[in-house]
């Protein structure tokens, strides 16, 4: 069962804020996208606890938030 989640982000290259949903049905996650503003590349794991779902960004495998 497909179960999504909206989190906003702050990019951490420019700081723009990222709105994202992501699907948390699959459990924890390891990823890669593009800020829409700057265009560089963002890490994002996404870890999955009981109800709660956890995003964070960084940089080269470097955790930010």
């Amino acid at each position: 069962m497909i179960k999504y989640t909206e989190k906003r982000v702050p990019c951490p290259h420019c700081g723009h804020q990222i709105g994202m949903t992501v699907d948390s049905s699959k459990g924890d996650q390891d990823f890669y996208d593009d800020c829409p503003s700057c265009n560089h590349a963002i890490h994002l794991e996404l870890k999955v606890d009981n109800a709660q779902v956890h995003l964070t960004v960084g940089v080269e495998d470097h955790s930010i938030f």
